[in-house]
């Protein structure tokens, strides 16, 4: 299981790469591979400011449809389209490729709940 140290993590399976007040999110590869082959990633709230927790879009794998929560508060500044003809690299690629999301967070005070590489270990008993 990769579970890069360099990342913080939130209890609904997602990653976050921080970079000044822009994050990076995506699944992480625990989340990818429980869903299986990934069909479908589904963004429509690119350029909306949203709450932390609230549903940014869904993923879709073969035999199931699972929301995906934003982990801060902010604005969808990007999407990784290169996902709507290739979904499948968030399978290959977690970490790399297969990012979903890039958010210009509101309030910088929200990354200090996500956890860290090795709480995320222990949550999901790696």
């Amino acid at each position: 299981m990769n579970i890069p140290s360099n990342l913080k993590y939130t209890k609904d399976h997602e990653w976050i790469l921080i970079e000044g007040d822009t994050i990076t999110v995506g699944i992480t590869d625990f989340a990818q591979s429980e869903l299986g082959d990934i069909v479908y990633v589904e963004v429509e709230t690119l350029d909306e400011t949203l709450d932390i927790e609230e549903v940014f879009g869904t993923v879709e794998a073969v035999k199931t449809v699972s929301d995906l929560f934003l982990p801060v508060s902010g604005e969808i500044i990007a999407f990784n389209e290169a996902l709507e003809d290739e979904p499948e690299m968030v399978n290959s690629d977690p970490y790399g490729a297969g990012w979903m999301i890039k958010v210009k967070c509101s309030d910088l005070s929200q990354l200090d709940d996500l956890l860290s590489d090795e709480d995320y270990k222990s949550l999901i008993g790696a």
